[in-house]
């Protein structure tokens, strides 16, 4: 639950950068919202929160 919180905070500030810095415009933003939200109904989405788990665990087991 952590992570999907995290995941979905990060992906809404980066949303939020493309549609101020970058020209996304609104109708887009709403577009991939939806897409998103219909996505995780699918059967799909187990298998996409799977490759974000391990692409999370991948990335905080990398030390500098």
């Amino acid at each position: 639950m952590i992570l999907s919180v995290s995941g979905v905070v990060l992906l809404g500030v980066i949303v939020f950068l493309f549609f101020r810095k970058d020209g996304l415009k609104l109708s887009h933003a709403v577009v991939c919202s939806l897409f998103g939200f219909y996505l995780a109904g699918t059967a799909a989405a187990p298998s996409i929160e799977a490759g974000g788990a391990s692409l999370a665990n991948l990335l905080g087991g990398i030390t500098l």
